[in-house]
């Protein structure tokens, strides 16, 4: 009788297998031996499911061989090309610039280092998405606009970006340190003077104002350029069917489609301003909405592509629109892991879907929800997410926790430059993965064990492999 502590020695001593050199034979017999690797071919990081072991550089020598043995293979083709990345990382809240900037200025450094940086040790995050105004992350609600209840400022004559201080000299201290990471920013509200409702959360914004707002946005991209930041993208609204959240904003696809073709898009034009145009920024389950803006042909001509988020319907929807329009680019901008979540479930669950599944769905970026937050989940805004978990924790003037957040991201982000170009590799049961080759030609596999078992595979690239294995739950990034 097979019992479970049977399959489990089965399965260690086919490990002990592959880490001796030697291939287990299908009948149970003598195992071949294979020539011992004496070179290391492929450098092997580790993140395991409990958390015993994080982004940590194995020692165990993988070796390309030819010689046979009985594991399953991953093939790694990279002859065969999709898109390419622009970077993995996440967004830049106000409320994180504050809880980052209370730490003392060496330890500060120090984590902008490790986080934006290109040493051995740093994790060297490559894109941020940051709020046009407060985001429901920021201590409190505000816009670059705002006027007294009653009044408006039509010709924008009191716009100023001096309620985001904080944010943008922490943006100047990242590209001291990486001067070309990507920036993609997106409003949750505009000014309420400018809406229906007059509120900041939800309502709409008023046909009346669309071509001030258009104005809105440019004298933004012209005012942070003018700061020595620029800004690659933008959405036109976050998650605009979410009118619930503080700030808010709903924006149907027909009023978005008018508010590109019309406004948004000429006045970008006219400015001579390069910054894209990325349609919807919202949940996976409604691809019928950056297709309705991007089949009007005039929108179309102004939009670079879409940007989803996944807490709701399935990431395959990022394929949907891409077969639709396959042009237009898509960008994976926001999910977030929850102070309710674990460790091993959010690794699990983000690295097969926000990082994996992304990427095999034609997306540019894979960006988590917030960088970092105080030990109490805040800032937020009144009626703000409380439950949202940042990558990091800064839990005092000297010291800072890294969450699953941090090792989602840097699983991708420390190996995977902006540049890279995703290449092909086949997925095998509960093991997903996906392939790059860099910019420097180094090739890089992302594999993540979604099962309840652990798995022995090969990695096979040119003709050749190398056996490698991953415990339940646990994620591994190999380069080679």
């Amino acid at each position: 009788m097979l019992t479970q502590k049977n399959i489990q020695s089965l399965f260690f001593a086919s490990l002990l297998g592959v880490l001796t050199g030697c291939a287990q034979s299908s009948d149970g017999s003598t195992p071949t031996p294979n020539p011992t690797p004496t070179t290391n071919d492929v450098d092997f990081w580790l993140t395991k499911a409990n958390g015993t072991v994080k982004l940590e550089k194995q020692t165990t020598t993988l070796g390309f061989n030819t010689t046979t043995n009985i594991y399953p293979n991953i093939e790694v083709n990279d002859t065969q090309l999709f898109q390419s990345v622009d970077g993995f990382g996440y967004t830049l809240t106000g409320g994180s610039a504050q809880a980052i900037n209370q730490l003392g200025t060496s330890k500060k450094d120090e984590l902008l280092q490790e986080l934006f940086g290109s040493s051995a040790t740093a994790i060297s995050v490559s894109y941020l998405r940051i709020s046009i105004g407060a985001s429901d992350l920021n201590s409190t609600v505000f816009s670059y606009d705002d006027m007294p209840t009653g009044q408006t400022d039509v010709n924008l004559t009191n716009f100023s970006l001096t309620a985001d201080s904080q944010l943008i000299q922490l943006l100047k201290d990242i590209l001291l340190i990486n001067p070309n990471i990507k920036i993609m920013a997106a409003p949750w509200s505009p000014p309420v003077w400018m809406k229906d409702n007059n509120s900041s959360i939800g309502g709409s914004l008023q046909p009346q104002y669309y071509g001030v707002y258009a104005q809105y946005f440019v004298k933004y991209i012209q005012a942070m350029q003018a700061q020595g930041i620029h800004i690659d993208a933008i959405t036109p609204q976050n998650e605009p069917l979410n009118p619930y959240n503080n700030p808010s904003l709903l924006m149907l696809a027909s009023q978005q489609t008018d508010f590109i073709k019309n406004n948004l898009g000429p006045a970008f034009q006219a400015a001579g301003l390069t910054t894209k145009i990325v349609a919807y920024d919202h949940n996976c389950d409604k691809p019928d909405y950056p297709t309705t803006v991007l089949s009007d042909a005039t929108a179309n001509s102004f939009v670079d592509g879409s940007a989803f988020h996944l807490y709701a319907g399935d990431i395959s929807a990022l394929t949907t629109v891409h077969n639709a329009f396959p042009t237009k680019n898509l960008y994976f901008t926001e999910q977030y892991t929850a102070s309710t979540g674990s460790f091993d479930g959010d690794l699990k669950w983000h690295i097969k879907n926000v990082v994996i599944g992304s990427m095999r769905n034609w997306s540019k970026t894979a960006l988590e929800w917030n960088l970092a937050n105080d030990a109490s989940f805040g800032p937020h805004t009144s009626g703000g997410c409380t439950t949202c978990k940042g990558a990091i924790t800064i839990t005092g003037s000297f010291s800072y926790e890294r969450n699953v957040g941090y090792y989602i991201i840097a699983h991708a982000s420390k190996f995977v430059p902006a540049g890279s170009v995703r290449i092909a590799s086949t997925q095998l049961g509960n093991l997903n993965t996906v392939a790059f080759k860099t910019p420097a030609g180094k090739k890089v596999l992302l594999a993540e064990n979604d099962g309840g078992s652990p798995i022995v595979f090969n990695i096979k690239y040119n003709g050749k492999w190398v056996s490698a294995s991953l415990e339940a739950g646990s994620v591994g990034t190999f380069v080679w």
